[in-house]
């Protein structure tokens, strides 16, 4: 596989994922819902130094009766409120038929754990040069994992980011079973930059900041964090959500155990 990875460093928005004396940080809503739910998330996220900005446009969720996204409708409005505040966007991407669309105004594509063995999907990301986050499936194992990126890889593109989110387990007080050993695990088998998503693995925001403390212990590369203006009237997952404040106040409790591992949250 080492062969076929052409960069170990992926830069976005003068963020560099990957680079050892930097934990990236990606933040914001589940699902974009409107202009104005995002400009009160993006605001704050912005002044506290985020510089890659989250938002979901199609959402793939367990009861159709749930709020599905806004679609391509919701990518006009987390393109240009990332531009007001200098960040680069990240959203999912779920149907091959969209890349071209999607690649095209946002700076990085995500593949949710759903779609982590989408083969038709996975092509089409690398066939893109886009940054792809790839995300760890429910009850996918480590080499599925790297697997799964190995086709992204071999389509000509190397700026693949794993991630991981949790795996189902039989445990029910969190979401799901946040599996940190996945991290060093990945950092011996491939030079690929992993980052962790402690919103979705616990499912519950008070232990965001315990396992986004341990994921940056364990050599995590970046971290990606729910974070909504108001989570109780979130249209997807406001469970999970923090609140900008509560955010900024996380940042500010990473930085040492960020300094105690010889990186920065702060680029």
């Amino acid at each position: 596989m080492a062969a076929l990875i052409l960069e170990m460093i992926i830069e976005v928005n003068g963020v560099k994922i990957g680079d050892p004396k930097v934990v990236a940080l990606i933040a914001g809503p589940c699902a974009v819902e409107s202009e104005k739910q995002m400009e009160k998330t993006a605001a704050p996220l912005a002044k506290a130094g985020v510089k890659l900005l989250r938002g979901g446009l199609f959402k793939p969720r367990t009861n159709p009766q749930d709020f599905q996204g806004l679609g391509k409708e919701g990518l006009k409005i987390l393109e240009e409120v990332a531009k007001r505040h200098n960040m680069a966007t990240v959203t999912e991407v779920l149907d091959p038929r969209d890349v071209d669309l999607i690649s095209a105004h946002t700076d990085i594509l995500q593949i949710g754990a759903r779609n982590m063995q989408n083969f038709a999907l996975l092509k089409e990301v690398g066939r893109t040069r886009k940054p792809v986050i790839l995300k760890r499936g429910l009850s996918a194992t480590v080499e599925e994992l790297l697997l799964a990126a190995e086709y992204i890889l071999s389509e000509g593109n190397p700026k693949v980011i794993l991630c991981e989110r949790g795996i189902r387990t039989f445990e029910n007080n969190v979401r799901n079973t946040l599996a940190l050993a996945t991290v060093p695990l990945v950092k011996e088998l491939s030079n690929l930059p992993i980052i962790v998503d402690p919103s979705h693995s616990t499912g519950k925001p008070n232990l965001i900041g315990p396992m986004s403390k341990a994921a940056i212990a364990c050599g995590a590369d970046g971290l990606m964090i729910e974070v909504h203006a108001n989570p109780s009237e979130a249209l997807s997952d406001g469970s999970q959500a923090l609140t900008p404040d509560q955010f900024s106040k996380l940042m500010q409790e990473l930085e040492p155990i960020a300094k105690v591992v010889g990186r920065s949250i702060r680029i």
